[in-house]
């Protein structure tokens, strides 16, 4: 089981840009999909983005393309979340999630899988 560690939120304007962080320590990470994932108070939780564990296939939903970018550095055991031109409407609680990737066929078309496991989330707060 991995543990996730998401990290890089915080309180930004409108306009701005926050770059999150999605680690594990004792595990290495290249085997597992990774998907983005957020939560604003009321709402279902949405899934925004996710790449593969190559990195050579990502995907993005459609409230987020062209101004997040989704990444990894294995030899870090990190992926990122580039958040660019942030709007009011970001503000959530990003998750990442992880899938054993030999498990699933991972294409660019959509994000929906079975993710074991999940961080505890960092909050992104955009003021307009």
């Amino acid at each position: 089981q991995l543990q996730l560690v998401e990290s890089g939120g915080g309180l930004v304007q409108s306009g701005e840009s926050l770059r999150l962080s999605c680690t594990t320590s004792g595990s290495t990470l290249d085997a597992y999909a990774v998907g983005w994932f957020r939560q604003a108070p009321g709402k279902e939780r949405e899934g925004i983005s996710c790449i593969s564990g190559s990195g050579r296939l990502t995907h993005y939903a459609d409230s987020v393309k062209g101004r997040f970018t989704v990444s990894r550095d294995n030899a870090k055991n990190t992926v990122y979340l580039q958040m660019n031109s942030l709007k009011p409407e970001d503000t959530a609680v990003y998750y990442c999630a992880a899938v054993f990737q030999p498990r699933i066929d991972f294409t660019s078309d959509h994000c929906v899988y079975d993710y074991d496991d999940w961080g505890q989330g960092t909050q992104v707060t955009v003021s307009s």
